[in-house]
This record gives structure tokens, C-alpha cells and sequence, in this order.
């Protein structure tokens, strides 16, 4: 096998984790590497006060297991807090709109910051390098400057529609943000304009001197918190000593004899396998690829896993999740004859919506065969920078149900469901498809196309995440600009509701690296801004 290869949606963070492996790191190391630097180059997409799940496989150690760092609703929340302030619900699930938009932007949208901890751990139980060295070249970055790249510019300039507030506005909701991310005119960056943030730089160097506890518990902690009072955020001190990650053994299940390892709620990747459980009971190479027959078929498993996870699945230490009906082949069978039956099922929703993307992903692996397959995000970015701090907080509290009594209600310690799902396939014993994506709830229907686009259609991976895609997670049918007008009228003759993205790469940015008898090959979603790089 070559040395490795890293896959990201940013062209450094890549360059940063292959020279990880180039001084004699590790995938864990090289993986940890890019995240840092994502931090640092696409920083309302992850950073240090953010979340997300890691899968690892590391056979030479025999270790197969999910780092899973979710934030959770500080301990000062309340179920019915937010009660009496819904609007609406999103189109697809993901969160509410609530006046004044205090889940959305802001001191009360933000949960524990779990991400930081999470690539220490990481680190120290499976890496060969220091946190200290893997920081500097993220640092170097926040010192030095990174350039505004197409998708940045995009993301910093999208109206998310439907009462979220504009992604332009989370620029400069404090005044220490609006002093890294926009001209002193007031103007927003551009795209080719230079970024710098000295003050994330030095946050960095802190941590890289005195261990990510200066941030948990720390000078940093301090300052974190009385921000926090300042401004009436309910995070507290407590909050923070208390975060920890959590080792859980992957989610698994089979397709077409390919083993399909994945994350466990709250995390998306059970829908993953629901989806993937249905489809294997059609013949889905003989539908045509991207035909009305295909999309139809498709989008009724995805609108089923849907409907299981708005009603069932959420954090398993507050819901018991029917992860074995969810998963079992005779109610696979039994949704699969219902879409043969010419079923079309219905997603209820309370309202019109859109989701958040800002999310991104890591797919690594090194010349020892050890894959990790990491998802970390803000979920929306708080807009929330501390003055001297210069990293954005998480804005997790936006996607918790706002009504008591609800699979994804607001309970202090909770996390809240994220469709991130870092999934690895393999052929037989052997790890054989790494892949993941950013995206929201698009994440799990990127991932899933992903996956039939290499298994049942014989696609490289570059090929597999380039292939026009669709998402349907509501009763309307979501086309990227790629798939035909004449497949979208054969699907508006069958009764389907279809809207066309003006975007020909849209709904998740899937990245993947495929692993065929020892050679490596990697995808780089072609709409974000990222490669796959070998070493």
C-alpha cells in the first residue's frame, strides 16, 4: 500500500495532514493534523469549541471503535424553554425557527464545546505525535493569514431562506469577530482577500504550551465564562470541566456482502443502514443510475429512514432508540414492498425550511492500513467569537426540539441528533471504502449515493462523489442541476414534488478514499474546495 492519503474539503488542512504522515505519523495523526488546520482555514465549518464522530480502524492494534464527541445542552437549560417561541419547523427536520432566533445566532445557542477534547484523546490513545506539534501549522495559519477559497466566500455570503439568519450576519454579531472576518470599511472579505487571526493564533499557542486543559479548566476557561455570564449564555465553568468524549463500538450492518461499520445515535449513521437495508432488496444496477426509476426508489428509502429518525432517534442516554426494528431485514423487506406496491410516503413537517451545512469532513489513511474517518462541525456557527479568543463557538442548541416531550426536546446533558456518519466499508476482512461528508441532514443521503455509486455502479471514488446527486428529506424531491429535465418530468408524472438546485454539486460534500487491492484512490467533492492527496 502507498504511505497514505488524506481527503478534505480544504486544499491546507489536506497538505498539513499528508505531511503528518510524511514525518512518520499515523491516519489518527494525519487525521487530527487536518482538523486543526480546517480550525484555522474554514473556521464557521469546525474549530476547537465544536463537535462531531470519529471512526478509527487500526488493525495492528485490533482496534475497530467510534470517538464520539457530541455537544450537549449545558446543565442550566430547560425542556420548555423555548416553547412558547416557534415559528416553524425546517423543511427537513433539522431544528426550529423560533422568534428572535435565540437558537440560532448567539450566547443561547451554544452547547458544550466538545472538539478540542475529543483531538486530544484521540492523540494520546492512538497517535504517535504531539497535540503541540500538530497545532503549529494551524497556527502558522491563524498568524500568517489564509486565503478566502470559492466555497468560503459562498458559505459567508449565503441567505439561508425561511427566517434563518444570513450566514453574513454571523460575521460580525460580536465585535470580536467582525475584527478577523471583515476590511475595517466594514465590508465583507472577498474571495482572494487574506484572513489572519492573531488572536486564534495565540488561543493555539496557549493550548500547544499547556495542554487543552488551559481550555477546560483553565485561563481560557475563565475567559470563555465570563463571556458567557456577560452575555447570558447558560454555559457554565461546571459545563466545561464535565466534557468528556465517549468510545462506543461502531454500528454495523451488511450490503451486497460488504460489511458497512458506521456511527451510533445520536448520531445519523443507523439511517445509513436503514436506507441502505431497503435498497438491498432491489435490483438497484438495473434501475439505471439517476433514472426516474432510480431517484423514485431512492427517495422512498430516504424519506422512510426520514420519518424513523424524526420519531425514534435521538441520544440513547435520554430515548431508547428500536435500533433492532430500525435495522431488522423483515421491516427492510416489509418498507421495500410498500415503494414495489407504488407506496408514497409522506414526511411530516411543521413548516418550511433549509439546514445547516456548516460541517466538514476527513477521510485518512496511512501505509499500515489504519483508516480514520472523522466528521466534526459548529452546526450552525453561533456568530459568537470571545473577545481575545478568536475562535467561533458552536450554535448546537439550534436543532433541539423546542416542544416538551419529544424525541429531540431540550434536557441539560443532552445531545442532540446529527446526521454526521464517518462510515467505513469493508470487503471481507479488509477496509475498502472510507467516506463521509459535511452537509446537515444531506449528510446521510450524500453518503448513502456515495456508497451505490461504488458498490452496485462500480465507481472510483472520485467518480462516486462527482455523480450528480439528489436529497429527499421532506415530500419534495431535491435535484441537483445535473440530472435531467426529462427525469425530473417523468418524476413530476408520477406524483412527485421535485425542485432543481441551480448548484450542479449540491446536498453534502461527500469525500471518500477507496482502498482496492492496496491501491489507493481518492474523491474530493467537486463543490466544495478540497482534494484527495497521496503520499
Amino acid at each position: 500500500m502507498p504511505h497514505g492519503m488524506v481527503s478534505a474539503p480544504q486544499p491546507e488542512a489536506v497538505e498539513a495532514g499528508v505531511l503528518a504522515l510524511k514525518a512518520g505519523g499515523n491516519a489518527v495523526d494525519a487525521a487530527i493534523a487536518t482538523a486543526l488546520v480546517q480550525t484555522a482555514v474554514d473556521p464557521f465549518m469546525c474549530g476547537i469549541a465544536g463537535f462531531g464522530s470519529m471512526q478509527l480502524y487500526l488493525p495492528e492494534s485490533g482496534i475497530h471503535t467510534c470517538l464520539d464527541f457530541h455537544s450537549r445542552a449545558p446543565a442550566k437549560v430547560t425542556e420548555n424553554m423555548w416553547a412558547d417561541l416557534i415559528e416553524r419547523e425546517t423543511d427537513d427536520g433539522f431544528g426550529f425557527i423560533l422568534k428572535g432566533r435565540v437558537n440560532d445566532i448567539g450566547y443561547g445557542s451554544i452547547a458544550t464545546p466538545m472538539s478540542l477534547r475529543a483531538y486530544a484523546d484521540a492523540l494520546e490513545r492512538w497517535g504517535t505525535m504531539s497535540l503541540s506539534e500538530l497545532l503549529q501549522p494551524a497556527i502558522d495559519y491563524a498568524d500568517n493569514g489564509f486565503t478566502v477559497r470559492p466555497h468560503v466566500a459562498y458559505v459567508w455570503n449565503l441567505a439561508e431562506g425561511a427566517g434563518r439568519v444570513e450566514h453574513w450576519k454571523r460575521l460580525d454579531f460580536t465585535e470580536a469577530s467582525a475584527a478577523i472576518y471583515l476590511n475595517p470599511d466594514g465590508g465583507r472579505k472577498k474571495l482572494g482577500d487574506v484572513v489572519i487571526n492573531p488572536d486564534m493564533a495565540k488561543t493555539l499557542r496557549r493550548i500547544s504550551d499547556d495542554g487543552v486543559e488551559v481550555f477546560y479548566e483553565g485561563d481560557i476557561a475563565d475567559a470563555i465564562i465570563a463571556d458567557m455570564e456577560a452575555n447570558g449564555g447558560p454555559l457554565t465553568k461546571e459545563d466545561l470541566k464535565a466534557v468528556k468524549t465517549e468510545e462506543n463500538e461502531p454500528l454495523v450492518g451488511e450490503y451486497r456482502n460488504y460489511r458497512i461499520a458506521t456511527n451510533r445515535p445520536p448520531g445519523g449513521g443507523i439511517m445509513v443502514l436503514e436506507m441502505l437495508n431497503i435498497l438491498e432488496n432491489f435490483d438497484i444496477a438495473a434501475l439505471g443510475h439517476n433514472s426516474a426509476d432510480y431517484i423514485a426508489t431512492v427517495s422512498e428509502a430516504m424519506k422512510i429512514a426520514t420519518i424513523d429518525k424524526d420519531e425514534y432517534v435521538g441520544d440513547p442516554r435520554f430515548v431508547n432508540v428500536p435500533m433492532d426494528r430500525l435495522l431488522s431485514s423483515d421491516y427492510a423487506r416489509e418498507r421495500a414492498h410498500a415503494i414495489k406496491n407504488g407506496d408514497i410516503a409522506h414526511v411530516p413537517r411543521f413548516g418550511d425550511g433549509v439546514e445547516s451545512r456548516d460541517t466538514t469532513h476527513i477521510c485518512a489513511v496511512d501505509g499500515a492500513g489504519n483508516c480514520v474517518s472523522l466528521t466534526h462541525s459548529l452546526g450552525m456557527p453561533s456568530g459568537v467569537v470571545t473577545a481575545g479568543l478568536g475562535f467561533q463557538y458552536n450554535g448546537c442548541m439550534c436543532v433541539f426540539d423546542p416542544r416538551p416531550g419529544r424525541t429531540g426536546s431540550i434536557q441539560p446533558g443532552k445531545a442532540r441528533f446529527t446526521a454526521m456518519a464517518p462510515t467505513i466499508v469493508f470487503r471481507g476482512k479488509e477496509p475498502f471504502l472510507l467516506i463521509g461528508a459535511p452537509g446537515g441532514t444531506y449528510i446521510t443521503m450524500g453518503i448513502l449515493q456515495g456508497i451505490l455509486n461504488v458498490i452496485d455502479f462500480g465507481m472510483t471514488a472520485a467518480e462516486a462523489v462527482a455523480a450528480p446527486r439528489f436529497c429527499t428529506t421532506s415530500d419534495v424531491i431535491d435535484v441537483t442541476n445535473r440530472i435531467p429535465r426529462f427525469v425530473e418530468s417523468e418524476l413530476v408524472k408520477r406524483g412527485y414534488m421535485v425542485q432543481r438546485s441551480p448548484l450542479s454539486y449540491h446536498f453534502a460534500g461527500v469525500h471518500a478514499i477507496r482502498i482496492d487491492d492496496g491501491a489507493l484512490d481518492g474523491g474530493a467533492d467537486p463543490g466544495r474546495d478540497g482534494m484527495a492527496l497521496a503520499v
